[in-house]
Order: structure tokens, then C-alpha cells, then sequence
């Protein structure tokens, strides 16, 4: 261990950290280390890889060691999964620390995190997808369905005034999986729902959220905020993924001071088959299914009982893994991970083991992610690891299990 030299110490880091965090909490609550270890007891990936000792971090953001946090790998190699806080005694939100450090000290993100973020800001969307594609994309699969069920009322309305829900997409369900699309429409179009799209701002997503970036958060926020608002909607539900639905959920919070209705489409469904709106069969989904539970869907927003109840209604043989819950492994995507390039890929497939080892002592064939970021990193997992399973989404196994009216 090197020596601590006590001149280069600077006791207004931890100031400087304090006043720049956006938090619901207290930001002063870092001082309230123990120095106990439980958080590096608590972090899964604290014995997996080098610059992973979440102790190690907080004492040197306390102590003012600002030049030796600045240029810590461990700012980066953090997913700020929130492990650590869960264990902690005293409640230290230590990936709230990670995001507050990456984004107000001039730092510069690996990869290409920060082409998101700007691609977003620019474009209205982190994939840069013209609204002409995106109106097109919407308009062929509401099309698609409407062949696909006989039913030519089928449609996707977008800047429907007054409806109970605007949706928000996740760009790679536009860009790259126009089926998932489909998928959801056919939730919706079974579920009666009154819903709409916005033609101006509907991604979801928020990679501002793992660089940092309070200023660009503000403004994607504000753009959803400005929708909910212009076409009069009950609520904003978010499509099925992690970071998107914290970024909308605990954003309009910290960076609007809102609190306008924000809800995941996996409660709805899950409300809608308990309440038997949708009618389901099991045994169009015979093969053995697990759950892989985000970190910002289920440790921070507390969805943990929902996908659980949609996988065990449409499902014949659901399997957890173990841990599960807010107990999770994260999956090593996490944090804005997935954009780090290849200098970082060495730490994602490390931590991307563990995962590993879990789904394959459930012995499924499918495991599913309520989650894009994680889709992403599970598929890179599989062929890493060479497993033998299929990764999926929870609306995948509910439109494929779905009992409709007007077919077989």
C-alpha cells in the first residue's frame, strides 16, 4: 500500500462532491462512513478484478485524496449497481458518489459514452433515429399486427390527446428490434388500452445517467415533462428497461422536482393478467425460464415482485437464480459499461462470469432480461461463456402466451 502523504490532502474535495450530488437523500451522507468494510463485504465484484474496493474509494474521497480518486480506475469500473449502499450500515450511497465524480470534475468518459449523450441531446434520441424512420417504423409494425390478429382497427396513435399513457421507447426497439414493437402493440391492443406515443421526444433512455451529466439529464427530462404535458396524458409508462425507468422515475425527482406518474410497462402487465384483463396460456412457453434481476429496475426502483408474477403466469417451468432479487449480481453492463469499448470489455466479461455460473446452475434455456443494457450484456455473456440459452425480454413471453379473441 503507498503512503498517504498528509500536505497533498484536500479537505474541500469531499465538499466540492457534496455540493455538485444529485440525490433524493441527504448529500451530506457520505460522511457517515464507518470504515467498516461492509461495502466491499457487500460488492460481488470487490475479489473479481483489480480497481473494484468500493472501501478503498470512499475513504479516499473522504480523506481528500483528490487526485488519486480522479485518477482511479475503479470511477469507471464501478456499475453502480448499489450493492455496496445496500449493505452499508450507514447508507452511504457510494454509486451516487461514482456518478457526481464522473460528471463535475472534467473528467473523460471511455468510449463512446458521451457520443450518446450528445447524439441525444442533438438528435432527440441516443441512436439518431429521423423522425421519418421512427413515425415509419411505428406506422409498418402497427401495420404488421394488424395483418397478423385480422384486425385493421390496429394502430399505434401517436400524439393521441388525453390518454391514459404515453409511451416511451427504448431507440434499439426502433432501430434494431422493430418485432418488439409488435410485441407490445399486441399487449396493448389485447390489454383495451388507451395509449399514445409522442412523435417529438419518446426515448427513454439516459446515458446522462452513468456519465454524470446533470446538465443533459435536465434537458431530457424536461422533454418528456413537455410531452406528458402537451398531450395531456395520465401517466408516462416506460418500456422494459433498467436505466430508463430510474432515469425517469427518480429523475423527474432530483432533477425536475416533480413527481408526475411514472410507471414500467411490467407493472402494467403484471396488473393486467392478476386482474385478468389479459388472458394467458402457460404452456405456449414450455421451456424453463429464469429471471435476471437489473439493478436499476429492481435494487433501486424496487420493481421486484412484477416480472416474477408475468414469468410465473406464462410460464410453465420459472426458475430463480440464486441470489435474486435485490440480492442480484449485477450483470457487468451496468453504468454505462456497455459504451466503454474494448479497453474495458476485460472487466465486463470478469464480472459477466458470476452471472454466468448463475444461469447456468438454473439449468434454463431462457433466461430474461426486463432490462436493454443487460439484453446487451448477457448476449455477450452467452457467447463468452458458451452457454446454451436464449435471452429475452418479459413482453416476449407475455404476447406469445396471450389468449386473443380473434385468434388461435
Amino acid at each position: 500500500m503507498s503512503a498517504i502523504i498528509a500536505g497533498k490532502l484536500d479537505p474541500s474535495f469531499r465538499e466540492e462532491i457534496m455540493s455538485r450530488f444529485c440525490t433524493d437523500k441527504n448529500p451530506r451522507d457520505l460522511t457517515n462512513c464507518l470504515t467498516c468494510g461492509m461495502c466491499s463485504a457487500g460488492c460481488a465484484f470487490n475479489d473479481v478484478h483489480d480497481n473494484s474496493d468500493p472501501r478503498k474509494f470512499i475513504r479516499q474521497v473522504l480523506l481528500g485524496m483528490r487526485d488519486e480518486v480522479l485518477n482511479s480506475k475503479f470511477i469507471w469500473t464501478c456499475t453502480m449497481c448499489g450493492r455496496c449502499t445496500m449493505q452499508c450500515p450507514m447508507n452511504v450511497d457510494i454509486a451516487g458518489i461514482v456518478r457526481t465524480v464522473r460528471g463535475n470534475f472534467g473528467l473523460k468518459a471511455p468510449g463512446f459514452l458521451q457520443d450518446v449523450v450528445d447524439a441525444q441531446i442533438k438528435t432527440g434520441n441516443q441512436m439518431e433515429v429521423t423522425q421519418e424512420d421512427y413515425l415509419e417504423t411505428l406506422e409498418w409494425m402497427s401495420e404488421e399486427t394488424a395483418n397478423e390478429l385480422g384486425d385493421p382497427s390496429i394502430k399505434i396513435e401517436v400524439d393521441k390527446e388525453g390518454a391514459d399513457y404515453l409511451y416511451l421507447w427504448d431507440p434499439r426497439e426502433i432501430k434494431y428490434y422493430p418485432q418488439d414493437i409488435q410485441s407490445i402493440l399486441t399487449i396493448m391492443w389485447a390489454a383495451g388500452a388507451n395509449w399514445t406515443c409522442s412523435s417529438r421526444w419518446w426515448d427513454a433512455t439516459h446515458y446522462a445517467l452513468f456519465s454524470g451529466d446533470d446538465d443533459a439529464s435536465r434537458i431530457m427530462l424536461e422533454r418528456i415533462r413537455e410531452e406528458y404535458i402537451r398531450l395531456k396524458a395520465k401517466a408516462v409508462v416506460v418500456t422494459e428497461c433498467g436505466h430508463a425507468m430510474r432515469a425517469q422515475s427518480w429523475g423527474r425527482k432530483v432533477w425536475l422536482k416533480d413527481n408526475y406518474p411514472v410507471i414500467s410497462v411490467l407493472q402494467l402487465m403484471a396488473q393486467w393478467i392478476k386482474d385478468g384483463t389479459l388472458k394467458v396460456d402457460p404452456t405456449r412457453n414450455p421451456e424453463p425460464v429464469t429471471l435476471h434481476d437489473p439493478c436499476n429496475l429492481v435494487r433501486k426502483e424496487g420493481i421486484v415482485d412484477e416480472p416474477r408474477y408475468c414469468l410465473q403466469q406464462v410460464c410453465m417451468d420459472f426458475r430463480e437464480m440464486w441470489p435474486n432479487g435485490k440480492y442480484n449480481y449485477c450483470c457487468g453492463g451496468g453504468g454505462g459499461a456497455l459504451a466503454f469499448g474494448d479497453e474495458y470489455r476485460y472487466y465486463r466479461m470478469a464480472k459477466g462470469k458470476l452471472k454466468a455460473e448463475q444461469i447456468a446452475r438454473t439449468g434454463a434455456k431462457i433466461v430474461v432480461s426486463p432490462c436493454h443494457n443487460c439484453f446487451d450484456q448477457l448476449s455477450d455473456i452467452i457467447k463468452h461463456y458458451k452457454l446454451d440459452v436464449k435471452v429475452k425480454h418479459v413482453h416476449h413471453l407475455v404476447s406469445n402466451a396471450l389468449i386473443l379473441p380473434n385468434k388461435k
